[in-house]
């Protein structure tokens, strides 16, 4: 009986640890069948992101940069691919070893290493930066051969930006550079104020970014859009099969306004002299030639610009790295007077045949201001004080009118203001007024406008200071009878993908109220100042009529009893040449087609620098007439004075 009991009770036990087992079993197969579920059903999705980012990689494909052409389809930007060697630090034991054995197998000189380290220094430790660009193909096999021997260096195929014409309209093109820390960051700045986060993604795989010039202004129409790889990879990373591509999508092309055969004339005809030429069509804005001397070569800058090159255009005393047209700012002298001529018809200071006796002097106070001929120019009306440059008249008429009605006139023309044109770093000059004055200085005893002031801003010296583009912005106008149109050197910008083409010229950007008159008979003055006056000589048998002023600024006052020498000044003190015109200027031709402003620095005689290279523009743009190559044996002469503002 006993036995039975134990038996039965065993039993049960075993029954209990059979149960217990059983629910064990149960408990533990539900848990895995939940976790089978969530794997499989509720996070599938996420676990098979995940294990398609270690079997997938996704590579960046880069655009092609938008291509930069002139009006007439010559191509100033272009793009090359090339082969380059690129080193991906993180994955290099000992760099500079790597770096000398490497250079047992391609040509890797001292340069080359500067500017590796520069970009170094500017990228990060995990990204490949190219120790050599533009790999022949002898250095491509050789390298190949031995790719084994160099773990974290590889070949890749690189799209380069070209400027196949040079130094030539470098200060319009500008130049692209590698992408910096500063470039990253004010793409980032862009991102958040546009609220654009697709911004940042479409430079994935970028190296480039404009850096001036016109390739900066239009970066993001010149870009494009990044593509994508989706491509399988093994365990050890290698690339075993392209599974789908969204092609990029190349920037569109930029087709300006200038005339690069005009831009190339101009730039030879100001040889080794600085400064600035800017030429309008002044009915549509369209910037036809846009010069800044000295140029430099933007090539120089696509692969990072090595030290010593950098410092020679840094350093150099000319400053070819300055766009002078935009950049530079000078008094504008005599070509000043027209508009002051015109500022008093329209507010009744002066009439056309009202004269003044000019003895050689205009006494203000106690000073004397002088005119630059001795002994003065007689009996002057207001035509002959355009023609032949007569400063007592305008000495005399500032006083007339005013400072404040001065700069209240010029005002519209665009003197002292930014024109807007499509590049970046335009200054906006100094345009004179007893407003200006009070912002311009601190103390108060500075900032008082005295009257005495007012005399030599009537000749375009004194406090005013204007661009090259601002000049040939004025004379554009005044060409157009007051119509404003905004000077700009992308006249389209070109879809690649259609073809279709954009026009960016503006329409009329404002207009200054002139009587007809007053500004007919400033056009008849202009227009003999080729013809009988400051620029005669310059403009000697030319076929067409055509309107213009010559300047002379002047860079340092003389004292009363000296008369300015020009082959006793130091060249860097010599005065500034200037001559702004228009063409064809007779009435029946309508509005002129073009408009300039040429600045010579240091120059001298505006007659004798400037208004040959505005004859050397009007005759090939007009006629088709190419400038005469110089005779071997012609010699450099010290020009004669002209009549003017120290012989404008």
């Amino acid at each position: 009986m006993t036995e039975f009991k134990n038996n039965e009770r065993e039993l049960h036990l075993f029954r209990l640890r059979l149960g217990a087992a059983l629910i064990f079993v149960l408990v533990c197969f539900g848990l895995l069948l939940t976790r089978f579920i969530v794997l499989q059903v509720v996070r599938h999705d996420d676990y098979a992101a995940k294990a398609d980012e270690n079997r997938i990689a996704i590579a960046p494909v880069t655009p092609n940069r938008g291509l930069i052409v002139d009006r007439n389809g010559v191509v100033i930007a272009r793009n090359y691919s090339a082969y380059t060697l690129e080193i991906t630090p993180s994955k290099v034991g000992n760099l500079e070893a790597t770096i000398d054995a490497l250079a047992e197998v391609v040509n890797i000189e001292p340069r080359h290493r500067k500017i590796f380290r520069k970009l170094l220094d500017e990228g990060k430790n995990f990204e490949s930066v190219p120790i050599r660009t533009r790999l022949t193909d002898e250095e491509i096999a050789r390298f190949a051969a031995q790719s084994y021997r160099f773990p974290g260096v590889a070949i890749q195929a690189r799209l380069f930006r070209q400027y196949p014409l040079g130094e030539v309209a470098s200060h319009v093109v500008g130049y692209i550079g590698r992408i910096s820390q500063r470039d990253q960051e004010k793409l980032e700045e862009r991102a958040e104020k546009e609220n654009d986060d697709q911004l940042l993604a479409n430079y994935q795989g970028t190296n480039y970014i404009g850096k001036e010039g016109l390739e900066k202004h239009y970066e993001a129409v010149l870009h494009g859009t990044t593509g994508y790889e989706e491509v399988e990879v093994s365990a050890g990373g290698h690339a075993v099969r392209t599974l789908s591509r969204t092609p990029a999508t190349s920037g569109n092309n930029l087709i300006l306004s200038v005339d690069i055969k005009l831009q190339q004339l101009v730039e030879e005809a100001f040889g080794d002299r600085k400064g600035a030429l800017v030429a309008i069509e002044p009915a549509t804005g369209d910037i036809l030639a846009y010069v800044s001397k000295p140029t430099y070569d933007p090539n120089l800058f696509v692969e990072g610009i090595d030290s010593d090159s950098w410092k020679a255009l840094n350093e150099s005393p000319d400053k070819p790295l300055i766009n002078r047209p935009i950049s530079g700012a000078y008094p504008p002298g005599s070509t000043f007077k027209p508009f002051m001529a015109l500022a008093a018809l329209e507010n009744g200071k002066r009439t056309p045949q009202q004269t003044i006796f000019d003895p050689g002097y205009f006494n203000f106070g106690n000073h004397r201001f002088r005119d630059d001929k001795e002994g003065g120019h007689g009996t002057v009306d207001m035509y002959k004080s355009i023609v032949i440059s007569c400063d007592t008249y305008y000495y005399n008429l500032a006083a007339d009118m005013g400072i404040d009605m001065i700069a209240n006139f010029m005002k519209p023309f665009g003197f002292g203001q930014v024109t807007g044109i499509d590049l970046d770093g335009e200054r906006t000059g100094i345009l004179p007024s007893t407003e200006w004055k009070r912002k311009a200085y601190r103390k108060p005893e500075l900032q008082r406008w005295y009257a005495g002031e007012t005399i030599s801003i009537g000749i375009g010296q004194g406090y005013n200071s204007y661009t090259p583009l601002q000049m040939a912005h004025a004379i554009a106008t005044l060409a157009n009878n007051g119509v404003l149109m905004k000077p700009h050197l992308v006249k389209a910008i070109e879809d690649v993908r259609t073809g279709e083409r954009t026009l960016t010229v503006p329409k009329e950007n404002g207009r200054i109220e002139l009587k007809p008159e007053n500004l007919e008979f400033i056009k008849k003055a202009l227009r003999g100042v080729p013809v009988e006056g400051t620029a005669a000589r310059a403009f000697q048998g030319a076929g067409y009529v055509s309107a213009g002023k010559t300047g002379t600024a002047q860079l340092f006052q003389i004292k009363q009893n000296e008369k300015y020498k020009e082959g006793s000044v130091s060249q860097h003190l010599r005065d500034h040449a200037w001559y702004i015109a228009y063409a064809p200027a007779d009435p029946e031709s309508g509005i002129p087609r073009i408009a300039l402003a040429v600045l010579v620095e240091n120059g001298g005689f505006g007659a004798a620098a400037a208004a040959p290279i505005a004859r050397k523009v009007l005759d090939y743009y007009l006629l088709g007439k190419l400038p005469d190559p110089p005779k071997p044996t012609d010699k450099e002469v010290e020009p004669e004075a002209e009549p003017g503002a120290h012989g404008d």
